[in-house]
């Protein structure tokens, strides 16, 4: 993991968001000595997205069958 100093990260804050979603994150340390992580977020997937059906049903045939099974218990 890359440590940059603040002024480093400043200057170059495109790379630094790059090699943070190369690496997995980089760290920024003041001259205080505190440390900060900059991570990239996780991309919230549907998890429906990639199913593949045998018949033509569409997302919002399977989520209203989800709901009515949901209301029946």
């Amino acid at each position: 993991m890359r440590v940059m100093t603040y002024s480093e990260a400043r200057q170059n804050f495109a790379s630094v968001l790059d090699r943070s979603e190369a690496e997995g994150a980089v760290l920024v340390k003041r001259a205080d000595g505190s440390m900060f992580r900059i991570s990239p977020e996780t991309k919230n997937k549907s998890p429906f997205e990639g199913i593949k059906t045998l018949c033509n049903l569409k997302k919002t045939d399977i989520l209203n069958a989800l709901r009515e099974t949901r209301e029946e218990n």
